[in-house]
């Protein structure tokens, strides 16, 4: 099938993934058409083909590129100072990352039941070694006993979910600001992990 007029692959592709990611977070994965994709992009329905197999590729391929950007940004800055000090830096990485990217925060959790065992076992993955991260500091941090956590796996999943819950009610231009926030959710994660206030 012919191409729109002034389509490129460099330029419709990444629109495809812009439309696909817009309309998965608003109306969820089940409720959206590839035509409502392609009405979206302005291109028809067929010539969605030339840039993906599926919708499920589309979710895949959010959900992964999402992580994937997540786990190199993380691996690129993450430090090897005290365990205290690498900690606080995951606690403000993490909300910074996350808080800039909402919809594909959204659809990365809310989305995970509609992957395919293959795809899902895929995400699974990189979600584990994003957790790994985590754990590694937590259990540094038990070793040189300046936290005080029975079960540092469970401790992750925890701290991962209070940081992740920031998306859900935080707006630029609020009470606080992003920085008065992060100091704040610091303080909580520090007390979870059995850390008194310095």
């Amino acid at each position: 099938m012919a191409r729109t007029a002034g389509s490129h692959s460099d330029i419709t592709g990444p629109r495809i993934q812009r439309a696909a990611l817009s309309l998965f977070a608003r109306q969820g994965y089940a409720a959206v058409s590839m035509r409502q994709i392609a009405a979206q992009v302005g291109v028809q329905a067929g010539a969605l083909y030339n840039y993906t197999p599926d919708k499920q590729s589309l979710l895949f391929g959010l959900m992964r590129d999402h992580m994937e950007e997540l786990l190199a940004t993380w691996r690129a800055r993450a430090g090897s100072g005290s365990p205290m000090a690498r900690l606080e830096d995951f606690t403000r990485f993490h909300i910074r990352f996350h808080l800039t990217r909402p919809e594909e925060v959204f659809i990365a959790y809310m989305e995970l039941r509609n992957l395919s065992p293959e795809n899902f076992a895929v995400i699974e993955g990189l979600r584990g070694d994003y957790e790994d991260a985590l754990e590694e500091i937590l259990r540094a941090g038990v070793e040189a006993g300046v936290f005080d956590v029975p079960d540092p796996k469970i401790a992750t999943l925890a701290v991962i979910a209070m940081l992740t819950g920031v998306n859900t009610w935080y707006r630029s231009g609020g009470r606080l600001s992003l920085e008065e926030v992060e100091t704040i959710y610091w303080d909580m994660v520090r007390k979870a992990v059995g850390v008194a206030p310095a």
